[in-house]
């Protein structure tokens, strides 16, 4: 066995009483502490992230490719969809799924209320399994093979403030020369607590409804929506479709049409970066103080040690081994508890959110395994590092004058 692990063990068995055990608690707390804080940010942090990207992705898709248009319309420039990328998308790298979209603006009119809204008409290519984890009621509408459906999918505020349900009916105008309207079915209602964005004006129907209010032919369509086979992959997706498009269309990311949110999301990591320094100087800090600590209460220990020939390099690793023992423990410690708090949340929903301003109505726990062997790696090497620092002091004890310490 190796000599000085020997004498770190043996030290701190003899230390399990006393002051010395309090400095041991205090410096595992410490640790423990520290690192379940990190965790707990980070995958909380991750939670944040992917739930309001799914979000604004689940509605608005990774890419949008759409006509050139000088008008700032949010109904956008017709364009032919029998091209490559919607035909053949397997021809694309890191493109999952492309789909048909088109908006035109309507009002919908009640007897108590007047409200405009846009109807964004879907084909029968919409991943409807992605948007359901929006659904807070009644079901999707039904696209049939021919014609096209009369059913909408309003926002759960619309609703509130149409007083609608799923199964009534509502009657929608159109802005057009002439005008025309529409009796449209409820038949679900989503909730993406994105209100500035979707819910407060969005409603969802058949695209086809769309193509014959505006007299266009069943190939026309308002734009494309693209998926990319993960979100770290979007930009070398929007490469490759780029490289193929006509010169009439153009392409661009749903994270630069939101920027704001992205932006915002930005900024709530980098704060939690600035978390991880802070945590890790404060156990640093830490773990310094209470290695000097053991180092002066073993101050006779060091002097007899040198006294027998022991080099200064063989009396410091004793004490590095005893600092890695806390901090492994501490290390454990940590993951336990913010390992646990994380599935109590996940599990049970405890901290609730305000949904209008945080986009979600609960903490939100997304399971990141990397990250957490991250945060551990990363303690441990730092903090190991820096247990080297308060040994330093052992190669200016006086071996006479250290034993006759006391």
């Amino acid at each position: 066995m190796n000599l000085s692990y020997f004498i770190a063990r043996r030290i701190s068995r003899e230390q399990r009483r006393g002051f010395s055990s309090a400095i041991h608690k205090i410096a595992v707390f410490s640790i423990g502490i520290g690192l379940a804080a990190l965790i707990v940010s980070f995958l909380i942090l991750k939670g944040f992230q992917e739930t309001v990207q799914n979000k604004i992705y689940g509605f608005s898709g990774h890419l949008l490719v759409t006509r050139f248009t000088t008008n700032n319309s949010p109904e956008g420039a017709p364009m032919d969809y029998n091209i490559p990328l919607f035909t053949k998308p397997d021809e694309f790298p890191y493109v999952r799924h492309v789909q048909e979209f088109a908006v035109k603006a309507g009002l919908i009119k009640t007897k108590e209320e007047v409200l405009g809204v846009l109807l964004k008409g879907v084909g029968k290519r919409f991943d409807q399994k992605l948007f359901q984890e929006n659904m807070v009621e009644g079901s999707f509408i039904h696209l049939p093979d021919s014609g096209y459906a009369n059913e909408i999918v309003i926002s759960k505020i619309i609703a509130n403030k149409l007083n609608a349900g799923v199964g009534d009916d509502l009657i929608v105008h159109f802005f057009q020369d002439p005008p025309r309207f529409r009796r449209l079915k409820v038949t679900g209602i989503y909730e993406t607590n994105l209100s500035e964005y979707f819910d407060a004006h969005h409603i969802i129907g058949d695209i086809r409804l769309i193509q014959r209010l505006n007299n266009w032919a069943d190939s026309i369509c308002g734009g494309l929506e693209v998926f990319a086979s993960n979100a770290q992959l979007i930009d070398p997706a929007g490469y490759a479709i780029a490289e193929r498009l006509d010169y009439d269309l153009n392409i661009e990311r749903v994270r630069d049409r939101f920027i704001q949110v992205f932006e915002w999301l930005d900024l709530v990591s980098r704060q939690v970066n600035i978390l991880l320094v802070i945590i890790l100087t404060v156990v640093c800090v830490n773990m310094i103080s209470i290695i000097l600590i053991l180092v002066m209460e073993r101050t006779q220990m060091i002097g007899l040690l040198k006294a027998v020939g022991a080099s200064d390099r063989f009396i410091r690793s004793v004490f590095v081994y005893g600092g890695i023992s806390l901090l492994l423990k501490g290390l454990m410690l940590g993951n336990l508890v913010g390992l646990g708090l994380c599935y109590i949340q996940d599990r049970f929903r405890i901290i609730t959110l305000n949904a209008a301003d945080y986009y979600m109505s609960e903490v939100p726990i997304s399971w990141h395994w990397e990250i957490v062997l991250a945060l551990n790696a990363i303690t441990f090497v730092v903090v190991a590092t820096v247990l080297l620092l308060p040994t330093m002091i052992i190669s200016r004890i006086n071996p006479i004058k250290a034993i006759r310490f006391d």
